[in-house]
């Protein structure tokens, strides 16, 4: 059995936002202001459109990704895998599933935006999103550094 063999991939609630919040402590380096808080997470989750995957292990929630189909259009909120579990393919089983649930959804077009020079770039160039666009010094971190926002794309495959 592989390792993501063991992974298992499926819906989460407002249960699952306390780990939901430690998996995003661990993978957001605080210095960028990426992460969001427990109380935006939980008055996004009951809106029409919005769904949050999980991907676990043993019980235990290596990762998450929380997403929106709106106007036929599907947008990636958040993607985050534990420090411990990255590079064993769990980001991308969660970019799947996005891509397969917002394609169920009805969504024909598939978004998401992404820190310029965040690691996770390579895995949304990967999976074959391109830049549709980018917002100059959208993200500023504690140094004072500004940093753009890549905005990417592609069509659902469903």
């Amino acid at each position: 059995m592989s390792g993501l063999d063991r992974i298992m991939l499926c819906e989460g609630t407002t249960r699952d936002l306390p780990s939901v919040m430690d998996v995003m402590d661990d993978s957001f380096d605080p210095i960028f202001g990426e992460a969001w808080t427990q109380p935006q997470c939980a008055g996004l989750l009951p809106m029409p459109g919005v769904w949050l995957s999980l991907a676990r292990e043993d019980g235990e929630v290596l990762g998450f990704a929380l997403s929106r189909v709106v106007a036929g259009e599907a947008e990636l909120l958040l993607l985050a895998v534990k420090r411990s579990a990255q590079g064993r393919g769990v980001g991308r089983l969660l970019l799947d599933r996005f891509a397969l649930d917002a394609g169920t959804r009805g969504a024909g077009r598939l978004h998401l935006e992404v820190r310029e020079g965040n690691h996770a770039v390579k895995l949304y160039t990967s999976a074959g999103f391109t830049e549709v666009g980018r917002r100059r010094n959208y993200y500023s971190g504690r140094d004072g550094q500004l940093y753009d926002a890549l905005t990417l794309a592609k069509a659902s495959s469903l």
